[in-house]
């Protein structure tokens, strides 16, 4: 960033009007702090304090939020302040230039492939025109005689076509593959240019993004310019980021390395170029007002309802379209239109000239007014849940009773369709027995999205039902635009979302180093920092589901820092091994990571089955299971196996069950090892066998047995 600027630079002057204008200082992006979706931007400008107190800040994106724009005067003389921020949208137009190099390529192809389209087309129409030379006799008078076919000439004009037509395919057939090549680059520099970063100025017209801040300062003298620091802040949408790791571990030792790497993908219009990045997993927008509490009363008299801020629709709003409407609709074009630099026209179209059809009624007719309120109803009259089907609007007493507002189309829209199912009707069917009193209705309740006036758009004429109403962009009904945040773009194979693995609890991560986004749409990995943890090597073998023994890294994160879950790649001895789906590690957790089949270690085992009777008279059958379990290591190195066995569990007091000792049940039960799970540790040397005997006893009442079989396994 440039600290130096000279005082006449950012003088406002005049532009030959008479006028002053505001003194445009560019501004540089310092800052990112990337949100689950959407990211805080922080830029800074340093410059010489107008005289007027006013200036404008350029640089800015064409994706930021208007409403979360801030400004504040870092450095500067005492008193200095903001008083007021704004963005204003300037047009601009670019020369041919200007614009980025791959874009001109991109031009000058579609140009050449558009050139020699139409030279074949010439080339296709002489060999028509050629094809169809025929040697026509002259009109023979009544009395002239027969003459002779001057056979020398047929012959000539049979070859001059030949060889015209020779001639001409071979050169359609070189223009057709000078055709292929340049449709070939063509679709080469689109998809680059596709891919490419979207900060780039690619329209020849087009409108920048500029913050115009007034400034208050004392009294000075008017040779003194001091300099001033004005740092701005704003949010954009387009940005979220997910975690991956690292996870570095060397044979024999406690400890490992995780690194904690990011993928931040970006499409707010500019790149993030040598930025202090931050990732943070909490909500970039989140609602801070507080609920409210109505009171309840009892007795017929009530209250008056608050306000609700709706309003009737204005008359004659139909009116306001009628001349759109006999315009009729807009030519749909026939293919891609393409854009040239410094034209304003898409290529090969003409001026859209307006269809003269008739109005058709659907778009054309007025909008229906709103629906009358429901007349009080006498005792013993339908229930309110029967008037609710009957329109769209309620009132603010029956919506405040159930704790949900009507939705609207928009401010002056039509309530809904008479017989659309209600948003709260499963609210109000506690209220479905007739009551005594009905209070008279009140004014109608639109949607808490409606009430939030800053944020309301128009919408336009081709909008249909909802045209010259108001309506909130974060209503996907009414705006029908996708939900910001890149929602389209697909997630790294085993990444988790930030939001569904913090939980309740939000974290930070800061970068050590600055790092470069482009804005591009495409992940990028970023490093964040290095995480120590504690790493011990552990093998698990579940033999009654599968003879096979799994190793597995023991993982305690002993920091103050939380590791949320998303694919990790795991080395050992400095070789990769595989990439791995690693859980969410709170601090002071302790999680295992399967790492795959460990075919050095063996297992097998063997079941056994003895049926008897005891008790007095034989009246018990036992069922005896016995387990051994054989275990054996063929590494140069000493192993622990985690052997997991599994008993019956019953819930008949008839029935009983006697495990065989030395087994215990897992200390937090989870999907993974159930109650009925049974775990044994094993230390076996290297080279060195071990045999575990497992098992258990089931005492049935004679005469009966277990569904399915006595046998277990």
């Amino acid at each position: 960033m440039n600290d130096q600027h000279s005082s006449d630079q950012h003088r406002p002057h005049d532009d030959g009007t008479g006028r002053s204008t505001v003194p445009a200082v560019p501004s540089v992006l310092d800052s990112v702090v990337v949100h689950a979706a959407g990211a805080v931007c922080r830029r800074r400008a340093r410059t010489a304090l107008p005289p007027g107190g006013r200036l404008r800040l350029t640089g800015l994106p064409e994706g930021l939020d208007e409403r979360s724009l801030r400004a504040r005067v870092l450095t500067g003389p005492a008193g200095t302040a903001v008083t007021e921020a704004r963005t204003e949208a300037l047009a601009e137009l670019r020369e041919a230039s200007e614009l980025p190099e791959l874009q001109r390529r991109l031009a000058a192809a579609e140009e050449h492939a558009d050139a020699l389209r139409e030279r074949r087309r010439l080339v296709h129409a002489a060999v028509v025109e050629t094809r169809a030379l025929r040697a026509v006799p002259p009109p023979r008078r009544r009395d002239e005689p027969l003459r002779r076919t001057p056979a020398d000439a047929w012959l000539e004009l049979a070859e001059f076509v030949d060889e015209r037509l020779t001639a001409l395919h071979e050169r359609a057939e070189r223009l057709t593959r000078e055709l292929e090549l340049a449709d070939h680059e063509t679709q080469v520099l689109a998809d680059r240019v596709a891919r490419a970063s979207s900060a780039g100025r690619r329209e020849a017209v087009g409108t920048a993004r500029t913050a115009l801040l007034t400034l208050t300062a004392p009294e000075r003298s008017a040779d003194d310019s001091p300099a001033v620091e004005i740092e701005l802040e704003y949010t954009v949408r387009a940005a979220r980021w997910v975690p991956s790791y690292r996870l570095s571990y060397r044979q024999g030792a406690d400890t490992g390395r995780l690194l904690l790497r990011a993928s931040v993908a970006q499409q707010t219009g500019e790149d993030w170029t040598g930025v202090r990045l931050a990732l943070s997993t909490a909500d970039l927008d989140r609602r801070t007002e507080l609920p409210k509490l109505r009171s309840l009363r009892i007795g017929r008299s009530q209250p008056a309802p608050p306000p609700s801020g709706w309003r009737e629709p204005p008359a004659g709003l139909a009116d306001l379209f009628t001349g759109y409407d006999a315009a009729g609709p807009r030519p749909v074009p026939s293919g891609p239109r393409r854009m040239h630099a410094g034209s304003a026209r898409p290529v090969g179209a003409a001026a859209e000239p307006r269809l003269s059809a008739p109005v058709s009624p659907a778009v054309a007719a007025p909008l229906p007014p709103p629906a009358a309120a429901p007349a009080p109803q006498p005792p013993g009259g339908p229930a309110p849940r029967a008037r609710a089907r009957t329109g769209g609007l309620r009132s603010a007493d029956e919506a405040g009773g159930a704790g949900q507002s009507v939705a609207f189309a928009g401010y002056g829209g039509p309530p809904p369709a008479p017989g659309a199912p209600f948003p709260a009707e499963e609210a109000l069917a506690r209220f479905d027995a007739p009551a005594p009193f009905t209070p008279p209705p009140g004014p109608p309740v639109p949607d808490e999205l409606l009430l939030d006036y800053p944020a309301l758009e128009l919408s336009g004429p081709d909008a249909a039902a909802r045209r010259g109403t108001l309506h909130h962009p974060d209503d996907r009904r009414a705006a029908g635009r996708p939900a910001p945040g890149l929602p389209h773009l697909p997630l790294p194979h085993h990444a988790v979302p930030p939001r569904v693995s913090a939980g309740s609890f939000d974290h930070r991560f800061d970068a050590a180093a600055p790092a470069d986004l482009p804005s591009d749409a495409t992940w990028h990995t970023v490093t964040i920092d290095e995480i120590p943890v504690q790493v011990s090597p552990e093998y698990v073998t579940v033999p009654a589901v599968e003879e096979r023994v799994y190793a597995t890294l023991v993982i305690t994160n002993g920091t103050a820092q939380a590791v949320l879950a998303g694919p990790v790649e795991v080395t050992v001895d400095d070789q990769f091994l595989l990439t791995a789906a690693l859980p969410t590690l709170a601090p002071g957790g302790v999680r295992r990571l399967g790492i795959g089949v460990a075919e050095s270690v063996e297992v097998t085992r063997r079941t056994e089955l003895r049926e008897s009777t005891a008790g007095m008279l034989n009246s018990s059958t036992v069922l005896d299971h016995r387990v051994r379990v054989e275990l054996a290591n063929r590494l140069g190195r000493p192993v622990t196996v985690e052997v997991r066995e599994r008993v019956p569990v019953s819930s008949d007091a008839d029935i009983r069950i006697e495990e065989r000792p030395g087994w215990h049940a897992p200390d937090e039960p989870s999907t993974e090892c159930p109650p009925s799970t049974r775990l044994r540790r094993v230390e076996l040397p290297p080279g060195g066998r071990a045999e575990l005997d497992a098992g258990y006893q089931i005492r049935i009442p004679a005469g009966k047995a277990i569904v399915g079989g006595n046998r277990r396994n």
